[in-house]
């Protein structure tokens, strides 16, 4: 065995080798994770400080959108560390091992809670849209999200509780990061984490699809009165905000069902080969596309980019800018 080959050539007893792939294969995983990775930061960073700074974007939905963003821009920093695994190689230590496996559940959980509220969200404003101020409040939504990060912290700690007693207690050699997850556990991961709140999405928006058909109908016969052009102005916004995330939802189930079908199959070598290198960029390419999504949507997005980019942010009262 070469001492190239080994993860730590001064192990050379107890280090894991290298995984052998052709070299234009190894740089174009780099190049492409690397550039999701920067991309999915800096353009969920611009959701974030859109929505923090600016005053007029302080609404209940866009309180969800901003936890989202978070959970994005989390996904983007723990990128970097899984470019790290693609020649098979794990060089900062067991512990480090199972933080950054750990995170990940965590993100990924909590952006699944997000996707619940925010359909809960929309079908509240599109179903019952006179009840949707006094249901959907600020307080109300920021104790919800509050809520959805603690319980994914909470339920992700039961999954992976002998990895953190215990880290790399599964490894077989030096360099290697694996936290096992019995077929069980994981299968009780998925349905917690993925397959239920996926099924209360879907049934959701079809709901909310069902109204916003019968309102859109409406909007166009001439049985609409003349005072009630306000009300309709309203229903129209509403509903372009529950198309725009209605198409969050849908890239985020395209996105994840690949990662969650081959992870109840095949744990420990999901990287080992270029169909696992897809699924995952397919997965981590999901955050990168939800401000994309944003950006093709909200006017609001765009305004908030071009202030933030020329620096006019930094101007006395920028917070109060008209961005609508």
């Amino acid at each position: 065995m070469e001492e190239t080959e080994l993860c730590f050539p001064q192990l050379f007893n107890t280090s894991c080798r290298r995984l052998q792939r052709p070299h234009i294969e190894v740089m174009l995983s780099y190049i492409i994770l690397s550039s999701i990775s920067v991309l999915t930061a800096v353009l969920n960073l611009l959701v974030i400080i859109s929505i923090s700074h600016f005053r007029q974007l302080h609404t209940p939905t866009n309180l969800l959108l901003l936890s989202l963003a978070v959970s994005d821009f989390f996904v983007g920093l723990l990128m970097f560390f899984q470019i790290m695994l693609i020649n098979g190689c794990w060089l900062l230590g067991d512990t480090a091992c199972v933080m950054y496996q750990y995170l990940g559940y965590i993100i990924t959980t909590a952006s699944v809670g997000t996707l619940v509220i925010i359909s809960i969200d929309r079908y509240v404003a599109i179903c019952y849209p006179l009840h949707y101020s006094a249901q959907i409040t600020q307080k109300r939504v920021k104790m919800c999200v509050c809520v959805c990060w603690m319980s994914s912290v909470i339920v992700q700690s039961l999954f992976v509780t002998n990895a953190l007693e215990q880290p790399g207690r599964y490894n077989s050699c030096i360099g290697q990061c694996i936290t096992f997850v019995s077929y069980i556990a994981g299968l009780a991961d998925t349905i917690v984490s993925f397959i239920v709140p996926i099924t209360v999405i879907v049934v959701l928006y079809i709901r909310v699809f069902v109204v916003a058909v019968s309102q859109a109908r409406a909007m166009r016969s001439h049985i609409t009165a003349t005072s009630l052009k306000h009300s309709v102005t309203a229903k129209r916004s509403e509903l372009k905000a529950a198309r725009a995330l209605g198409v969050v939802v849908a890239v985020f189930i395209i996105c994840f069902c690949p990662y969650n079908c081959v992870s109840l199959t095949d744990q420990g070598d999901l990287l080992n080969t270029s169909a696992g290198n897809f699924i995952l960029c397919l997965f981590f390419f999901n955050s990168c596309l939800n401000p994309m999504i944003y950006a093709f949507f909200y006017p609001w997005f765009r305004k908030s980019i071009k202030l933030i980019v020329t620096l006019q942010i930094l101007k006395p009262d920028s917070c109060s800018t008209n961005l609508l």
